[in-house]
């Protein structure tokens, strides 16, 4: 048989189950929410450089720090991604006293039982969609799932303190941390565990929770996203206070 004649039974032949009009894509979730890890480091300073040296001047965060965090507790991160691309995100770490310090900024305590939340930064372009409220409440309840957190604890300045009230934290006192001029007030969430929730987390690596989260989620976006942006946080109170009362006390 000659080349020519032997080319058409040397052309690879497609599975009769896949027609080439319909080959596999492979696409990215459309919202999706994790830990963040040291590759998202520099979209992470991304978005709090703009977020915050505009309005303050300098950022919670410099890189190498956002990089040290993502390295020693990124279980403690969460990052929202729309088709791949982050657009809002919240680090913290682990802290052992009862109020916040100098040495807080830049330490992860492994025994401690408070989380301070460093920063909370929402991209420029996916402002004022009620996202910061709806993340930072996934966040506590994320946290929830976790059996050795107890509170978690955050510094900020004096015009943001209703904004953090509203997803239900409580002032401390004046904190006693200062940055150049800059003077904050401290506020803590008391993180009560929901008991089934914790035992999956310890049992099953939170395949459960994480659905649960995923529902609640679900429900709180859709309610969200028809609302004002001055009602949006309060309706997410509201919710969160809705779950705890239908929930087990913690065991």
């Amino acid at each position: 048989m000659s080349l020519v004649g032997a080319l058409p039974f040397l052309k690879p032949r497609l599975s009769p189950s896949v027609s080439p009009g319909r080959q596999r894509r492979h696409t990215l979730p459309a919202s999706e929410f994790r830990p963040l890890n040291t590759q998202d480091a520099i979209s992470v300073f991304e978005i709090e450089k703009e977020a915050f040296i505009s309005v303050s001047g300098d950022c919670p965060l410099h890189l190498d720090e956002v990089r040290h965090f993502l390295t020693l507790c990124p279980e403690l991160s969460m990052g929202w991604f729309e088709e791949g691309r982050l657009v809002a995100f919240i680090i913290g770490s682990l802290w052992d006293q009862d109020r916040l310090t100098l040495d807080a900024l830049t330490l992860h305590k492994p025994k401690g039982s408070t989380v301070h939340i460093h920063v909370l930064a929402v991209h420029r372009t996916f402002r004022q969609q009620g996202k910061g409220p709806i993340l930072m409440w996934r966040y506590l309840q994320y946290l929830r799932c976790l059996p050795y957190v107890r509170r978690a604890v955050l510094m900020c300045e004096d015009f943001l303190v209703p904004f953090y009230q509203k997803s239900g934290f409580k002032v401390q006192g004046r904190c006693s941390i200062t940055v150049a001029s800059l003077t904050f007030t401290e506020m803590q969430y008391p993180v009560r565990g929901h008991a089934l929730m914790r035992r999956n987390s310890e049992a099953i690596g939170f395949p459960q929770t994480a659905l649960l989260l995923e529902e609640q989620t679900q429900r709180l976006e859709s309610v969200l996203l028809l609302e004002e942006p001055i009602q949006r946080s309060e309706t997410a109170l509201l919710l969160e206070e809705q779950t705890q009362r239908t929930e087990p006390a913690d065991v």
